[in-house]
């Protein structure tokens, strides 16, 4: 899962990167491992910023000087099944056909058939392992067909029916060719979301926005926004400043990926015309319905749960409806460190087993002689929930019951978001009680896969179906042969990589205590400043 956005100004004198900036900082939810810029400026000219880091730890004013230009795209990037080298932070960019520019949301399943495909019958090198440069190389293979000076509309069009035609799986992207405009279009699922916006100036011109998510939009002052549908592309040109969307492909669903609702997207976001915050208000009352039938009935749920305590900040508003729907006492029991990344999306286990307890901290004055119901958006290592359950009872809780806004997560997510390897999901061939004892709760009480789809349909009568593979297995794509065995591959690389890079880094710094020799911090790869 990752942050996209891109920003077409209508003063062409004007600098777009630090409202690139403004938005992508409303999108750090949405992936921390790396961040990402490139601008347009006079003649065609490109300008970059991106490395591993936050964003904090990529951009600084000097580096955002240097980004020139009234056009430009964003990306911040989660750690998918590639690696987290700098060389994968995105956009991407070739210079040939016309100098493209790409941000992607999402995950390819037929990367290894797409890698052949570009080195044996297209002849393009690809760098990193990263499918979305393979997606890129695709669109680029498509648009050189036009074998013209200058493309058009038409030509993009055409260009992008054909990487509807090759590419299998979830996107969302923002482009931008140099000199002509913005690009965005959406996958034929709709599984990665892509929002588009109108900002009228005080001089009656109009500038032109692209965002993952409506909240980034709306910072910005955007009216008439809009989600990019399934299939569907979006031009911009600078010439004229005015969207041209067409259906590129049709609709082969219209199944969002149900995990931007359940944990991903921000709460005052409405993807999809569905509002996130109503769906997670949703999900407590069902939650309440569920947790009646298991507790034998709402005097029995009251007698064995003393309070609610929601683990923050993605569960916090289904636990206070939850507790309202119930007349059980609420209580922040759980202290946030806001300094610290989310757990689940950092790259390895040891990193989420350490940030844990440096993230949150438990208040004894909650916990202490209390039955206590910790209610969380969703379960999926474990490790998280196991650490929390220890926290609790060291805080003085005599029981402690977890229920999840979500069902089991029992199989992998194939389209971007890397939960884990199959096999590390605490629910995989497991039951709910040895999911408790797993992580040492009393008991644990999931959603039920249909009240769960209930809750996030209720503002959007054209979604009645989401990309649920998580949960079932079956994927709204299907699976490619041999494709998750291409994911395991590229997880174990990765790993090698890390503890490669955490050797090398460990031994540069006993060299720097050492005497032996300079360590330099090197956050990413920078090309601000090179530029004059």
């Amino acid at each position: 899962m990752c942050g996209i956005c891109g920003i077409l100004l209508a003063d062409h004198g004007a600098n777009a990167a630090p409202q690139i900036l403004e938005a992508m900082n409303f999108l750090q939810h949405r992936g921390q491992d790396a961040a990402g810029i490139v601008t347009c400026g006079p003649r065609g000219r490109l300008y970059q910023c991106k490395g591993n880091g936050m964003i904090r730890d990529v951009f600084n004013e000097k580096r955002l000087l240097g980004l020139i230009g009234n056009m430009g795209v964003g990306h911040l990037r989660y750690p998918t099944s590639g690696s987290s080298a700098n060389s994968e932070a995105q956009p991407f960019y070739v210079n040939s056909p016309y100098g493209i520019i790409l941000s992607h949301n999402g995950n390819l399943i037929n990367a290894p058939a797409l890698r052949r495909y570009l080195d044996q019958d297209v002849h393009r090198h690809i760098n990193t392992d990263s499918d979305s440069e393979l997606l890129l190389n695709v669109f680029a293979s498509e648009l050189e067909k036009t074998n013209k000076v200058r493309v058009n509309e038409e030509d993009i069009f055409t260009a992008l029916g054909g990487v509807y035609r090759e590419c299998r799986g979830a996107f969302a992207c923002v482009g931008m060719l140099a000199g002509f405009g913005l690009i965005g279009f959406r996958d034929a699922n709709g599984i990665r979301p892509l929002v588009i916006g109108e900002r009228l100036n005080a001089d009656g011109s109009i500038d032109q926005l692209m965002a993952s998510e409506s909240v980034a939009l709306k910072a910005q002052g955007c009216h008439n926004l809009r989600d990019v549908l399934p299939g569907q592309a979006v031009i911009i040109p600078k010439s004229t400043m005015k969207p041209i969307i067409r259906q590129v492909v049709p609709q082969l669903s219209y199944t969002p990926d149900i995990f931007e609702y359940v944990y991903f997207a921000r709460p005052d976001s409405v993807l999809d015309g569905i509002s996130i915050y109503r769906s997670h208000l949703a999900m407590g009352d069902k939650l309440a319905a569920n947790l009646v039938k298991r507790f034998g009935g709402l005097e029995n749920l009251k007698k064995q749960v003393d309070v609610i305590i929601p683990v923050p900040d993605t569960s916090r508003n289904a636990a206070l409806q939850l507790a309202f729907t119930l007349g059980i006492i609420y209580r922040e029991g759980f202290v946030k460190n806001r300094y610290v990344g989310r757990t689940f999306i950092m790259p390895d286990q040891q990193a989420r087993r350490s940030s844990v307890r440096t993230k949150l901290n438990a208040m004894d004055l909650e916990f202490t002689n209390r039955n206590v119901l910790i209610v969380d958006d969703s379960i999926v290592r474990g490790t998280t929930s196991k650490e929390i359950v220890q926290m609790a009872r060291e805080a003085g809780a005599k029981k402690v019951y977890v229920a999840s806004c979500a069902p089991p997560i029992r199989y992998n997510h194939i389209y971007g978001i890397d939960l884990a390897d199959t096999k590390e999901l605490v629910a995989y061939s497991r039951t709910e009680s040895e999911v408790a004892a797993a992580i040492g709760a009393d008991d644990v009480i999931y959603q039920t896969l249909p009240d769960l789809i209930s809750a996030c349909t209720g503002e959007n009568p054209d979604i009645t179906q989401f990309e649920v593979g998580v949960f079932t297995g079956e994927y709204v794509t299907g699976v490619e042969n041999g494709y998750l065995e291409h994911l395991d591959e590229i997880r174990f690389q990765n790993a090698r990589l890390k503890k490669l890079e955490k050797n090398a880094e460990q031994e540069g710094y006993h060299a720097l205590v050492n005497g032996e020799g300079k360590a330099e911090v090197d956050i990413g790869l920078y090309n601000t400043g090179d530029y004059k």
